[in-house]
């Protein structure tokens, strides 16, 4: 199911964070640390900036879904997952954004 791709993914990113570098392209991407995953991600938005430019929404869905991934990466690097993100957003849910904002903010 759709709604179980997450979960499912979390735990593939879980199971590559201790494989060996040659097996996966993950677990390669974790072998290099956290700047190596953090240039993928920049990229990865930068791509989704273009392709939202140039107006074509299947290139735009296709590196959104590799931005997504990349940041999933990212998370499980730092003992995170999706559901983390999710929870997040249901925390957030109804509130103005005006005020979730200004509620983040350090004096």
């Amino acid at each position: 199911m759709e709604q179980d791709i997450l979960q499912r993914l979390t735990e593939t990113l879980e199971a590559r964070k201790n494989a060996s570098p040659e097996s996966s392209y993950v677990a390669r991407l974790f072998s290099k640390g956290e700047d190596a995953i953090l240039k993928k991600v920049g990229e990865e938005a930068t791509e989704v900036i273009l392709a939202s430019k140039q107006g074509d929404n299947t290139h735009l869905v296709n590196e959104t879904a590799d931005l997504w991934f990349h940041c999933m990466v990212l998370l499980a690097h730092h003992g995170l997952s999706a559901q983390d993100v999710l929870n997040e957003l249901a925390r957030r849910e109804g509130l103005s954004g005006i005020a979730e904002k200004a509620s983040r903010k350090k004096d």
